[in-house]
């Protein structure tokens, strides 16, 4: 099948409910496709619903209305690929065409050829006007709503925040020093022609080639996880026989840092509300050769019923994700201001509880992958004007991450390559 064919069957997957992520990985999980055509097929699904305003935008600008949705993700993919991809507009105008003749005949064809003739005439235009006009929200595919918060909050950072939660992501790897070194990966890395692009401790950001089908990810020598969920795990300072409490923790990639810090010597104890999630967490802690860890089926707003006081905690709470909006696109359009104000209750519920359970002396790390004030800064001050016997604890980070620190000790990664975070450590000092 045309690999473009397959693209908008796959949009029509995602259209019909399906999170982004499930829907690609189902579909490529049924079909055989080549890595060439796997990465082609991941970019521009990805690239369509990233930047799906825009581009319905100059769709509808140009068509008085389009009734079936086949129609539209052809032209939705093919403007994808003039706008963004540097593809030869004259050869994606020729394919279009020639897909709509075979599909629904010489009327249809020509009206696809005809919307994006005009389109790739004037595309230069449309940007340039776009931009000039600051109509962020259609330019960079955000509800209003989103960016009168980013402005708001971010001010003379807002534009690169909102350039750069669009961007694709690249894959970051992250090495089991139980199993492998980081010399040993970075063989690997060579042998398969891959471009480091950054390095944040055994964390590497790589372009080229996945190796999601190595040997070396099958056996649990590499992961899949970004230096921000990385950091959250490792500043809690873990030592090894340590009692630590992971309280939302699937898949587990947090602990599995966790336990490595500790050279698989003592205890983590991994919650989570689904039993199909904590399978999860148990499957890749066996994968990455680690034992400690201990997987338990219990709703973090109640770890009180834990019979447990923990050296350390880390408190990394549902959030609304606006952080990794690279890797979860559709997530901008689907949530809204209530439901951060929702979440952020249930994240103070959440920490409130937890730090019941931590020993004095302790630390705990609370981190979320989101972005905005109200489910961050605003949740550790009201803790700590409810909590006087915790204190926040200072934080480093490596040089070459860009975040911002608040005025209560917290600070939100707003890296161009890491995922958006917020986290924070807090010591407990009395009871």
């Amino acid at each position: 099948m045309n690999i473009k064919l397959r693209g908008i069957e796959l949009l029509d997957n995602y259209e019909d409910g399906k999170y982004s992520n499930i829907a690609l990985d189902e579909y490529v999980k049924k079909n055989n496709l080549t890595s060439g055509e796997k990465a082609f097929l991941t970019e521009i699904f990805y690239g369509v619903i990233r930047n799906i305003i825009f581009i319905d935008y100059q769709i509808d600008k140009r068509a008085k209305k389009i009734k079936k949705q086949w129609i539209r993700n052809l032209l939705r993919i093919s403007i994808y690929q003039c706008t963004y991809m540097n593809s030869d507009a004259k050869g994606v105008v020729w394919e279009a065409t020639e897909l709509a003749k075979n599909k629904y005949g010489i009327a249809i064809s020509k009206f696809i050829n005809g919307l994006m003739r005009a389109y790739t005439r004037e595309v230069g235009e449309e940007l340039k006007s776009l931009e000039l006009e600051k109509k962020y929200n259609i330019l960079y595919s955000y509800p209003k709503w989103f960016i009168e918060k980013i402005e708001k909050q971010y001010k003379d950072r807002s534009l690169d925040l909102l350039k750069s939660l669009k961007t694709i992501p690249y894959m970051s790897y992250r090495v089991n020093k139980l199993k492998y070194s980081e010399k040993e990966f970075e063989v690997l890395l060579e042998k398969n022609n891959c471009k480091l692009i950054k390095k944040v401790e055994s964390i590497y950001y790589i372009q080229g080639k996945s190796l999601i089908d190595s040997d070396e990810f099958k056996n649990g020598l590499i992961t899949i996880q970004d230096a921000s969920s990385y950091l959250a795990s490792t500043l809690l300072n873990i030592k090894e026989n340590d009692l630590v409490l992971d309280a939302c923790s699937a898949p587990g990639g947090k602990s599995l840092v966790m336990a490595e810090k500790m050279n698989n010597k003592g205890k983590i104890i991994a919650l989570d509300i689904y039993e199909h999630k904590i399978k999860l967490i148990n499957d890749n802690a066996s994968k990455m050769g680690i034992d400690i860890i201990e997987a338990k089926l219990c709703d973090a707003t109640k770890v009180s019923e834990l019979n447990y006081e923990f050296d350390r905690i880390l408190v990394d709470a549902p959030c609304s994700g606006f952080g990794v909006l690279r890797k979860k696109p559709e997530m901008v359009y689907n949530k809204s201001f209530a439901n951060m104000e929702e979440l952020s209750e249930l994240q103070h519920l959440i920490l409130l509880e937890c730090s019941k359970k931590l020993k004095i002396g302790g630390t705990l790390v609370y981190s979320t992958c989101t972005i905005f004030d109200e489910e961050n800064k605003d949740n550790l001050n009201k803790f700590l004007e409810e909590n006087k016997n915790f204190e926040v604890e200072d934080i480093k980070l490596p040089e070459n991450i860009e975040y911002i620190k608040d005025e209560f000790g917290g600070i939100t990664i707003i890296d161009p390559i890491l995922d958006g975070f917020y986290i924070a450590k807090l010591k407990k000092v009395e009871n």
